[in-house]
């Protein structure tokens, strides 16, 4: 199995806050859903 860096594919940095994370998250959510 291979292993994807997740920040990566979010576009946020490893020490990045949870709220970065979260937003980052919610914000390619928002894109991707049909």
């Amino acid at each position: 199995m291979d292993f994807k860096d997740y920040y990566k594919v979010l576009g946020v940095e490893s020490n990045a806050d949870a709220a970065a994370i979260k937003s980052a998250y919610r914000k390619l959510a928002r894109k991707y859903h049909p």
